[in-house]
């Protein structure tokens, strides 16, 4: 059950994040959209090779909140959309199954609204996940219920006939568990999709509030977060396990939209120590010995993307201290962060070395924002 409280959470917060943002005066105006998608499964890694055997098929339904500046990030953003869809897809294979999955989801437009990019994360229903006895093939799903995140980028018009209209493009949708369970080699399906759309309240569509241009700065800010999450080795059967990562780090606001971070964190992963047991006791020549410390210290720069009181996050580090050689030396950390108070946040975070994801964590943090100074630089 660890893994589904986790993913559930993930879909939660991002989802509470997408809906808060528009304040309850906003104009109600929304657009509902149909896609049919086909497509295949790459390659990422040759483990999953077995499992492409021929052409997914996808459908995709797809509500979507309008936004015309009621908050002042909306208009820096170019008035992006906010929303929720549902997918099912045939992975066309007997072994993975179908896939059943809700998202939360930002839509933003470009090119006089013609062009629109969509991201979205959510959980996915997984019909046939990996089982020891009646599906051994499947190593790319080890749980019933996996995180999914998936791309858009359509060309895109709207209200061409009374209401109705047209979009095509390009997607790719992501299924995987974030090693919460192995096996986790995960899916990626790349799609070419079309579909229609239709515009409600399309007779109420108000004028976009265009806010003044202004440079913006905040002084320097020190935060300490807490992270906590659930994870299990490579070696299948190693059990789930808890880490904690601690971070205190400094961050500078330089204008609306951006933050840049640099700091230091400690991770205290219980996996390893199974790990590092297993390797002791089933390959000695590996050189681990079974009594290195389980413990690792990062150094990581990182940017933080502000859309009002949400923003997502990006990080990268480097191991300074490894003792237990464990995938790369440097890391990355992608996730979605929400303001509570003017001090207190929460996040929704995935740990990774490049494309192989380690863990999601769920975290809290506080920010000492007058240790230098207590107010905030505006021009």
């Amino acid at each position: 059950m660890t893994n589904r409280f986790i993913l559930l959470v993930v879909f939660l917060a991002f989802a509470k994040a997408a809906t808060a943002q528009t304040q309850e005066q906003a104009p109600k105006i929304a657009t509902l959209d149909v896609s049919l998608m086909h497509g295949t499964i790459l390659q990422h890694n040759q483990d999953i090779s077995h499992l492409i055997t021929d052409h997914p098929k996808a459908v995709l339904i797809s509500y979507n909140r309008k936004t015309f500046g009621e908050e002042e990030w909306e208009s820096r953003y170019g008035f992006p959309d906010w929303g929720f869809s549902g997918a099912y897809q045939d992975m066309k294979n007997y072994n993975l199954g179908e896939a059943y999955s809700v998202y939360a989801h930002y839509n933003f437009h470009f090119f006089n609204r013609n062009l629109q990019f969509r991201i979205g994360q959510g959980l996915a229903y997984m019909t046939k996940p990996f089982d020891v006895e009646t599906n051994p093939q499947n190593n790319a799903y080890g749980t019933t219920i996996t995180s999914s995140t998936y791309l858009v980028a359509n060309y895109r018009k709207e209200n061409i006939i009374e209401g109705l209209g047209f979009h095509a493009g390009a997607s790719i949708i992501h299924y995987s568990n974030a090693n919460v369970r192995a096996p986790n080699n995960s899916t990626n399906t790349w799609f070419f999709n079309a579909g229609i759309n239709y515009t409600l309240n399309r007779d109420e569509i108000p004028e976009y509030k265009i806010w003044e241009k202004r440079s913006y700065t905040e002084p320097i800010g020190i935060n300490a977060m807490a992270r906590l999450g659930f994870n299990e080795s490579d070696y299948r059967g190693s059990g789930q396990h808890p880490f904690y990562d601690f971070s205190v780090y400094a961050d500078k606001r330089i204008n609306i939209k951006s933050s840049l971070h640099a700091g230091v964190e400690l991770f205290v992963a219980e996996f390893l120590k199974e790990y590092r047991d297993y390797q002791a006791n089933s390959f000695p020549e590996s050189g681990i010995t079974g009594n290195e410390d389980h413990k690792r210290v990062g150094l990581f720069i990182g940017h933080e993307l502000h859309l009002g009181k949400t923003s997502v996050l990006s990080q990268f580090g480097y191991y300074v201290y490894q003792p237990i050689e464990f995938e790369s030396k440097f890391y990355n950390r992608l996730g979605l962060q929400r303001r509570l108070t003017d001090n207190v946040f929460a996040s929704v975070t995935v740990k990774a070395h490049g494309a192989k994801a380690e863990g999601v964590s769920l975290g809290v943090g506080y920010r000492f924002d007058d240790l230098f100074t207590s107010k905030a630089e505006t021009e």
